[in-house]
């Protein structure tokens, strides 16, 4: 994906300089030398076909390399190794395990609370395919360190896959990315990338019965296991001023 991007940005930088380099030849070439009249032409014949059929070549070698770079970032496995249901509302994320069972029979699931930030646990060296859904409004989906986002929208299924680098394992803050109300800038979870063994280990005590703190502080993660790169938000507004 990053060879077709690096290809796009190369081919409009050739575009640029050759235009930008045709405008200052055209500026010197052909200013002003004296008082006499240059030679007048109605039209040249060869430059009005270059003139329309340039733009049209411009426009079809970015269009080209967009859509090919939009196919890959879409771009779905029929059998990801893991599946996660992103569940968004004001103001709070749910993380659904969706090829996993809990002790209730459902799906191993995440949330966050006012005195908790929902932290998702992923295997590094893996693919992740995601799948989104609002409860109420807009809301949307963004880690910065994997450089992808995508719009959570209510009555809309998004769905998108990522693979995890081999030397991914850490804590990586997530945040909601669209004006969704009052407490959108709160409105954050954490991304915790673990080794595919320590994946395994987590959702099987989940699957005990443990809770997401719970089972990384079971693994030997700090803090108890709760989110390390980011701070609950205190809703009671008489303990709050203005910044």
């Amino acid at each position: 994906m990053y060879d077709l991007w690096i290809g796009s940005v190369v081919a409009a930088l050739v575009v640029g300089v050759f235009v930008w380099g045709l405008i200052f030849w055209c500026v010197v070439r052909y200013r002003k030398r004296g008082d006499e009249l240059p030679p007048q032409t109605r039209y040249n014949m060869p430059f009005e076909i270059l003139y329309t059929v340039a733009p049209f070549v411009v426009i079809a070698v970015l269009f080209f390399y967009t859509a090919i770079i939009q196919t890959d970032v879409d771009r779905l496995s029929k059998n990801p190794d893991v599946r996660v249901e992103v569940i968004a509302s004001k103001w709070n994320w749910q993380f659904v395990y969706s090829d996993t069972k809990g002790p209730d029979g459902q799906p191993i699931t995440t949330v966050g609370a006012d005195d908790y930030i929902p932290v998702l646990v992923l295997p590094a060296g893996k693919s992740v395919q995601f799948k989104e859904t609002s409860r109420d409004v807009i809301h949307s989906f963004w880690v910065p360190d994997i450089l992808f986002k995508r719009d959570v929208i209510p009555g809309v299924e998004n769905r998108f896959e990522i693979k995890l680098k081999d030397n991914a394992a850490g804590a990586y803050v997530g945040r909601c990315a669209e004006l969704c109300g009052t407490y959108h800038s709160m409105m954050n979870f954490e991304l915790r990338v673990v080794s595919a063994e320590q994946y395994r280990q987590y959702l099987d005590l989940r699957g005990a019965g443990k809770s997401t703190p719970e089972a990384l502080a079971q693994l030997g993660f700090p803090n108890q296991g709760y989110a390390t790169k980011t701070q609950p938000f205190n809703t009671d507004r008489t303990k709050r001023s203005s910044s």
